[in-house]
């Protein structure tokens, strides 16, 4: 099949059939939209169409890009992503957008849910308390990271190892100790996520050897950033594939 074929069989397994309501007002556009992100990027590399759908919420959150986000919802559904995967990717985001936008993308979730009779809140994917959020975020930022996680937090000025305890308990204690998503797919997630914030790429070179470390190869870095382009642009991919060639030449 050529793109415009392709296109057209992803899109109806995505979304459905029926076209969308662009179509009517600018069909050139849409046809830019449709041919590029689902006749051509969905098909360059080798991640799974869930994998692809939560790399698409996590931009579309980080981006605020709503109406979008809760389309592309219902089309994790479609294609069997389940409520706990969703909400968890969602989630992801709060450490690296702040807890304002991850509710405004947790409100557009939520009406979806409401729509497929989801009940909520779902079951809760926790597993640390207040005694053990540090110590377990700790252990997973050095499984991520390395020995430089204990030199960075020695290195720390005294007014500012607070944040260090914040990083650890709260980024990591908090977030990745949860289930319903695998440590290698959440850092593959929080990679996109950074790289589609802009001006972070200090934080996109760390995660890049983040992702190395835990065993995303860097052909999956390349597929998942370029699965990010039709959602960010071609400067923050750039940015980011430069991150990534320079972490791993």
């Amino acid at each position: 099949m050529d793109r415009i074929e392709q296109g057209m069989e992803k899109y109806e397994q995505l979304f459905g059939k029926g076209e969308p309501a662009s179509y009517s007002t600018d069909p050139e556009f849409q046809n830019f939209l449709s041919r590029f992100i689902f006749g051509e990027v969905f098909f360059q590399g080798k991640l799974d169409d869930k994998m692809r759908e939560l790399i698409t919420i996590v931009v579309l959150t980080t981006n605020q890009t709503l109406p979008q986000l809760k389309a592309h919802v219902n089309a994790a559904f479609n294609i069997g992503l389940t409520p706990v995967e969703i909400k968890e990717a969602v989630y992801q985001c709060a450490p690296y957008i702040g807890f304002p936008k991850t509710l405004n993308a947790i409100n557009e979730v939520n009406e979806v849910f409401n729509a497929h009779n989801i009940a909520l809140p779902i079951e809760s994917q926790k597993t640390v308390d207040e005694d053990t959020r540090l110590s377990k975020g700790l252990a997973i930022q050095v499984e991520i990271f390395g020995d430089v996680i204990t030199k960075m937090r020695e290195n720390a000025p005294a007014n500012q190892r607070h944040i260090q305890d914040y990083l650890s308990a709260f980024c990591f204690g908090d977030f990745y100790t949860r289930n319903g998503l695998d440590l290698k797919t959440r850092e593959l997630l929080t990679l996109c996520i950074v790289s589609s914030i802009g001006g972070a790429e200090g934080q996109v070179k760390a995660h890049v050897q983040g992702n190395l470390n835990v065993g995303n190869e860097k052909e999956t870095l390349i597929t998942a950033i370029t699965h990010c382009l039709p959602y960010m642009g071609f400067p923050r991919t750039l940015n980011t594939l430069t991150c990534i060639n320079e972490m791993n030449p």
